[in-house]
């Protein structure tokens, strides 16, 4: 198949590693088979954050686990698809390891990209638009090059144990409240869209993050996605250079 009859896949928020193994092996064994069912029609691969639920690369360690999905990327990667990887909130501290072994492009910030003659910008979605001042002050300190090193200097059974902390603290303060539509006027990143819309066009916003699937037309010219996540909705995007479309993985 050729390019011209290829597609682009966007697919976001497995948090590999929460509430636990079981359900995380569950999860993992069924994105890996997504993956191989898209190997033959994939032009591109973009993952746009939290992947895992917890990820911190240490000098020489790596966290535990996840051998099914990172060998799949790799044979993805192998086989000349270019993958693109978008760091979460939940695995933001990524130094060079997917880049290394698994040739795999990391972002740390929103980036666009032009596809089919379309622009997308294409973000995890975490800090962007109004409110949420907590967050975006924890995120500087979790990004700041000194308390990254501090970190990592502690023992990964004190570090990793801290963080799986953390984000079940966090699940626990989310609760049920991202399968809720708030309305546009009250989703930030709808918000922030369209707060971007102002100065620059794009065709396509496409985000993470809000574990929501959602589709939603922001003017005559340009529409927001957001992904949904691979815990309970199982959903990614699909562009094929005419629709841009919100699939569920009904396998």
């Amino acid at each position: 198949m050729d390019n011209l009859h290829k597609k682009i896949y966007f697919l976001s928020d497995f948090h590999l590693g929460a509430p636990n193994y079981g359900d995380s092996l569950v999860r993992e064994k069924k994105i890996v088979a997504f993956l191989t069912s898209i190997e033959s029609t994939a032009q591109e691969i973009f993952i746009l954050g939290d992947m895992f639920d917890f990820w911190y690369e240490y000098k020489n360690v790596v966290p535990k686990g996840f051998t099914r999905i990172l060998g799949k990327l790799a044979t993805l990667s192998d086989a000349g698809i270019p993958i693109h990887f978008f760091v979460g909130n939940h695995d933001m501290w990524m130094n060079g390891y997917f880049e290394k072994e698994l040739n795999i492009a990391v972002y740390h910030q929103p980036k666009i990209f032009e596809r089919f003659g379309k622009k997308i910008y294409v973000a995890h979605g975490d800090g962007l638009g109004p409110g949420d001042h907590g967050y975006k002050f924890l995120k500087k300190i979790f990004r700041n090059r000194f308390c990254n090193w501090l970190f990592g200097v502690a023992h990964p059974y004190i570090g990793i144990g801290i963080a799986n902390y953390f984000s079940r603290k966090s699940r626990q303060k989310t609760g049920s409240s991202d399968e809720t539509f708030l309305g546009e006027e009250n989703e930030w990143l709808i918000i922030y869209s369209k707060d971007v819309l102002k100065t620059t066009h794009y065709d396509y916003f496409v985000c993470g993050h809000r574990h929501l699937p959602l589709k939603l037309q922001l003017n005559k010219s340009s529409s927001y996605i957001n992904l949904g996540d691979w815990i309970t909705n199982f959903t990614y995007a699909e562009f094929d250079g005419n629709n841009f479309e919100l699939k569920k993985w009904e396998n």
